[in-house]
C-alpha cells in the first residue's frame, strides 16, 4: 500500500490548501485523498477544485460540494453555511461544478481503506458519540466488507477511533498514532480550513502510510487574514442582522 496525504474540509480556502499543499511536498508524499467539501465557507473555491485536479487527488463529495451544486438542501445547514453556499451556487464556475457533480459519495482505496464525509450512509453525519462510531462500524461491514480504516470528515478535528467488537476507544490524534490490523478504525485528518475555529487558525491534514500501518497528524499556519477579508469582500461572511433575519424566516416557515 501507498503513502498518502489525507485531507478535507477545504471550504474553498485557497490559503490554508496550499499551505497544506506545500507541507506534504515538503515531505515527499503525492499522493492526496479528500475526503470531501472542497467547497463552502470561502472566496477562491474554483481555485482549490483546480489545486486538487492538478494534482490528481483523490476525492469524495461532502454536503457543501452536494449543496453547492443544487443536489442537495439547506435544511440541515446553519445559517452561516447556507448564506455561504448560495454564495458559491452563484460564483461557481460551470467546469468546477462539472467536477464536484463527478465525485462519488464514498470510495474504497486500496485493500483497507474507505472514503466518507459524514457517516458511511450519511453525508450529513457528525460522528461524534461512541455511539455514532459504533452503528457506523456495523454499517462499514456491512457495505465494505474486509475493510478496516475509515476516513471520514465533517467534523473539522482530528479524531482517531478505534472500534474492536462492540467497544470504541478514542484513541488521542497527535503525532504518528499505530494502527492494529485486528481493528476497525474511523480516522479525521481534521480541516484544512480553520475559519470556523476559534483558537489558533492552523491547517490540518494526515498522512497515511499504509505499509507501516500508521496515521501521523499535522498543522500548518496560513495566512488566515487574506482568507477572511476576501471571503467578506466577496459576500461570504454572515452579518448578524442577516443571521437573526435567517432565524426568523426558518422559524416562520417551521410553523406552517
Amino acid at each position: 500500500m501507498a503513502v498518502y496525504g489525507v485531507l478535507g474540509d477545504i471550504h474553498g480556502n485557497r490559503e490554508a490548501l496550499i499551505a497544506v499543499l506545500d507541507a506534504l511536498e515538503t515531505r515527499g508524499v503525492t499522493r492526496l485523498l479528500c475526503v470531501g467539501d472542497i467547497v463552502g465557507y470561502n472566496a477562491d473555491p474554483d481555485e482549490c477544485a483546480e489545486l486538487l485536479r492538478e494534482r490528481e487527488a483523490v476525492c469524495i463529495s461532502g454536503n457543501h460540494d452536494l449543496i453547492g451544486t443544487h443536489r442537495l438542501g439547506f435544511d440541515r445547514c446553519s445559517n452561516k453555511a447556507m448564506h455561504s453556499l448560495k454564495r458559491t451556487r452563484t460564483s461557481l464556475h460551470g467546469n468546477t461544478a462539472s467536477f464536484l457533480a463527478s465525485l462519488p459519495a464514498r470510495l474504497p482505496i486500496d485493500d483497507r481503506v474507505v472514503l466518507i464525509h459524514g457517516g458511511v450512509r450519511d453525508v450529513e453525519e457528525y460522528m461524534t458519540r461512541p455511539a455514532h462510531i459504533l452503528r457506523n462500524a456495523e454499517l462499514l461491514r456491512a457495505d465494505f466488507p474486509g475493510r478496516n480504516v475509515c476516513f471520514f470528515g465533517h467534523t473539522h478535528e482530528q479524531k482517531v477511533f478505534e472500534v474492536d467488537g462492540a467497544t470504541m476507544t478514542e484513541v488521542p490524534a497527535q503525532g504518528s498514532v499505530p494502527l492494529r490490523e485486528d481493528r476497525e478504525y474511523f480516522i479525521n485528518a481534521g480541516s484544512v480550513d480553520a475559519s470556523r475555529k476559534r483558537t489558533q487558525k492552523l491547517a490540518e491534514f494526515a498522512i497515511f502510510d499504509g505499509l507501516a500501518f500508521t496515521v501521523d497528524f499535522f498543522r500548518v499556519p496560513y495566512d488566515d487574514a487574506l482568507t477572511e477579508s476576501k471571503a467578506s469582500a466577496a459576500g461570504y461572511r454572515l452579518h448578524r442582522w442577516a443571521d437573526r433575519f435567517y432565524d426568523v424566516k426558518r422559524r416562520l416557515v417551521g410553523s406552517r
